[in-house]
């Protein structure tokens, strides 16, 4: 709290924003605003509901700050971030960027509220440090409904692997250190990220799917069809990292991938060593590095699932549907609001 209290113009806001994330780490069995207040000694939630929807304060320096925090803590020259997003799930059609969408969340189709997020993972443990609120088309090309929820009306439609690639150059150019990105098939697909992330030196891992088309000097084919002719020596058993049983072995192997540009380009293959299940992942480095280092960050994207379920979980917003029912979200003020209290206790989405 000393740390982000000059991003606060009244002392009032840094005093209930300070109980606000007492409450979310306490053990408290329900978190809303009575249950927060009543823990804080408050008699009314009326000075956290203020904090949320009407207080002014910095919250995207409020995100600096935690970034910088969380850097310092878990310093890792080869750090690797990781791009992935999670859902809230809603409803009714008020709360900024809802539509019926597909969310991890429920593991299909819902209405639902969906943010893109960048987390940190090195050696010492991981933790979120952005986040950035995706709004769909449909919300875009709506003008009316953008003003009634206070969306500015020069923000467009700016899609998920964009949005990446703004957290992305936002860590990069505040002097974080990251000589990695990886993420899902959302984002591995997408070649204006590769694009970006190959313009600025940083290597990859990005996952893709099973018939994203791979350069080769015979043409393009399926990565599924690559994987079928990589001969029986090109298998290697690598660990991806610990899990909770102990080493998650897999059996990996590269291909080359041939498109003439500067730099290192591989197809990376996992295969499941019971039931031989592949994934698939682009990999670019600027630099040769060899096939564990490609394993070690392909292992990293999973911690990232990790940090969801801990704000969820530890944070007490496992169910935050029901706990924050009642309350308005709006662009302008209480999402960012919410956004900086994600900062400050990064759950996987504000209300």
């Amino acid at each position: 709290m000393g740390r982000i209290a000059g991003r606060f113009t009244r002392v009032e806001p840094r005093r209930w924003t300070r109980k606000f994330v007492l409450g979310l780490l306490s053990d408290l069995p329900r978190k809303n605003c009575w249950t927060l207040a009543e823990h804080a000694g408050d008699a009314t939630p009326y000075g956290l509901q203020h904090l949320l929807s009407r207080a002014k304060w910095d919250a995207d320096a409020v995100r600096d700050d935690l970034r910088s925090f969380v850097v310092e803590q878990l310093h890792d020259e080869d750090a690797v971030l990781v791009v992935d997003e999670t859902g809230d799930l809603k409803k009714g059609t008020a709360t900024v960027g809802v539509q019926r969408q597909y969310t991890g969340t429920a593991g299909r189709i819902e209405n639902s509220q969906v943010a893109v997020y960048l987390a940190y993972p090195s050696r010492r443990g991981h933790a979120a440090i952005d986040r950035e609120l995706y709004v769909p088309r449909s919300w875009i090309t709506d003008a009316a409904r953008c003003r009634l929820a206070g969306i500015p009306e020069e923000v467009g439609f700016t899609s998920k692997p964009a949005l990446a690639v703004r957290m992305i150059d936002r860590t990069l150019d505040a002097g974080v250190s990251a000589s990695w990105v990886a993420s899902d098939e959302v984002y591995g697909g997408n070649p204006q990220l590769r694009d970006a992330l190959q313009e600025r030196q940083v290597g990859y891992v990005l996952a893709v799917a099973c018939d994203h088309q791979i350069a080769t000097r015979a043409g393009k084919v399926r990565a599924d069809a690559l994987a079928k002719k990589l001969p029986k020596r090109a298998w290697q058993k690598l660990s991806a990292g610990a899990g909770a049983k102990g080493h998650r072995f897999y059996e990996w192997a590269l291909a080359d991938v041939a498109d003439g540009q500067p730099g290192h380009r591989h197809l990376l293959v996992r295969r499941n060593r019971s039931s031989g299940e592949l994934a698939f992942y682009r990999s670019y480095s600027p630099i040769p590095v060899p096939l564990a280092t490609l394993v070690r960050v392909a292992g990293r994207r999973w911690t990232v699932e990790e940090t969801f379920q801990a704000a969820k979980g530890l944070a007490g917003l496992l169910n935050r549907r029901k706990q924050w029912r009642g309350i308005a979200t709006r662009y302008d003020k209480t999402a960012e609001s919410c956004q900086a209290a994600v900062t400050l206790a990064p759950p996987p989405m504000w209300a």
